[in-house]
């Protein structure tokens, strides 16, 4: 769950004139002022009636001049916008706004709040009535769309005694940035793969391996066979023979979560909603919509929050064609909580990513064997893409779990069966792009890589198993 701390803080204002005439005639008071032209009909009949129009029109402007003085101006009124949870992808969050009316007054208010399209696609008109120095509020909720950073605009007022002839309009800047996270799996959801992290660390304790980590646990003599970069020569020269060392399994180890933020990632994926729960955007067949970019964020707090829980370090590297977000190893609720912030600011970029220099700074800033989980995309090019290349040089030193996002409607198209050229020409372009991916990710897994080649949809539960997987068999 994300931490209280990360939620927008509150934002309080005091309301100003919209402009220099900031009042108006309500609909009550323009249909009064209709009906007295009604008395012109009569007029035609008697002329002493035709008076009566002019003497009921300067009456309802005079009551509607009245009831407008008897409003409190812009100054009187305090508004302020509060958030009940940090917003994330694929999440409701309640906002609150309250309205403190300072005159002598009771008023009626439509309210509109101003937030960006990355949070609601189109603002709503609130109503709210506010008692003399009572606070009145209302909530409603939100569903991000987008990750990132975003700017909220000014809160609307126009406000309106009961009587309801005459209005004011006011406005109050409650603008501040907020930060819109992944989406993040409930405890529910994690639950099941915690409970097999538990399992794993437990049989890794009892079993004690040796000999398949880099953990130093005791010294013996050397036996045939044994690693010649195991003998400890310090300990050889004391005893006057060979002594080489033993390891066992590591109790904390450094995982890394590299994503790749360039123009593949930037392709969006359809997905349904969940039952029940109408999703923002919504496609033409009602599914939500999100880029994979989003996908890999959502997975990589996922695998952060179990392999914090299973003991180990995480870190991260997300990279277009510069570095983007570097985060070194690091382990507790406040290493999360940064991770978190980090991942709510990558971006994907237009142009290609930099694998080569990713691959570089990773093994700058990881020497020492770890588990690394690659998100990527592979590119339709006539050579071999260059992120495999720098693919395989982590094999010479990390555990790598490379992991291929694939598009479904590609797969779609290569399944279906043609019904005319133009369609067979189409299946034949994806089908070869099928098995380029499937030989590509085939010969990477041949250098002793994990590979999976995935949809959005099954991304966090394939890595969350796998990632149990190499645990379990003691692979970093």
């Amino acid at each position: 769950m994300i931490s209280p701390s990360l939620h927008p803080g509150p934002v309080r204002a005091v309301c100003e004139r919209r402009r220099r005439w900031a009042f108006g005639l309500t609909p009550r008071s323009i249909g009064l002022l209709t009906v007295g032209f009604l008395l012109l009909i009569p007029g035609f009949w008697d002329g002493r009636l035709a008076y009566a129009m002019p003497a009921w029109e300067a009456l309802v402007l005079l009551f509607a001049l009245l009831d407008g003085l008897r409003l409190p101006p812009a100054a009187q009124l305090t508004a302020a916008r509060s958030w009940s949870n940090a917003p994330a992808l694929d999440s409701e969050t309640e906002i609150e706004l309250t309205i403190e009316n300072h005159g002598q007054t009771i008023v009626d208010c439509r309210l509109v709040d101003d937030l960006p399209p990355a949070l609601v696609a189109q603002p709503a008109t609130h109503r709210l009535t506010a008692f003399p120095r009572v606070p009145a509020t209302l909530r409603y909720c939100v569903e991000p769309q987008e990750r990132g950073d975003c700017e909220t605009g000014w809160l609307y007022v126009r406000y309106r005694s009961p009587l309801g002839l005459a209005e004011r309009w006011a406005r109050a800047p409650l603008t501040q940035t907020v930060r819109v996270y992944p989406a993040l799996r409930t405890g529910e959801e994690q639950q099941i793969f915690l409970a097999r992290s538990r399992q794993i660390d437990l049989q890794l304790r009892q079993a004690r391996l040796r000999g398949l980590g880099r953990d130093f646990e005791s010294l013996r003599e050397y036996r045939e066979g044994d690693d010649l970069r195991d003998i400890c020569w310090t300990a050889t020269a004391r005893r006057g023979g060979l002594i080489t060392r033993q390891y066992q399994t590591e109790r904390s180890q450094a995982v890394w979560i590299v994503l790749d933020c360039g123009r593949l990632m930037r392709s969006r994926v359809a997905l349904a909603a969940p039952p029940g729960k109408a999703a923002l955007p919504v496609s033409q067949t009602g599914a939500r919509v999100h880029s994979k970019l989003d996908h890999a964020c959502t997975t990589a707090v996922a695998l952060a929050q179990l392999a914090l829980f299973s003991g180990d370090r995480v870190g991260l590297l997300a990279y277009g064609q510069t570095i983007q977000q570097r985060l070194l190893p690091g382990r507790g609720a406040a290493h999360l909580r940064q991770l978190i912030e980090s991942l709510a600011q990558v971006h994907a970029e237009s142009g290609e990513a930099d694998h080569l220099r990713a691959t570089a700074t990773l093994n700058r800033l990881q020497p020492r064997r770890s588990l690394i989980l690659w998100v990527t995309d592979l590119a339709e090019t006539a050579m071999r893409p260059e992120v495999i290349d720098g693919a395989m040089q982590l094999l010479r030193r990390h555990v790598l779990l490379f992991v291929a996002m694939a598009q479904p409607e590609v797969e779609s198209i290569a399944q279906a069966r043609p019904k005319n050229l133009e369609q067979m020409f189409r299946a034949a372009a994806a089908q070869e792009m099928a098995g380029r991916r499937e030989l590509l990710l085939a010969r990477l897994h041949e250098q002793g890589a994990l590979t999976l080649d995935l949809n959005p949809e099954a991304l966090t539960s394939s890595v969350l198993n796998q990632y149990l997987a190499v645990k379990e068999r003691a692979m970093v």
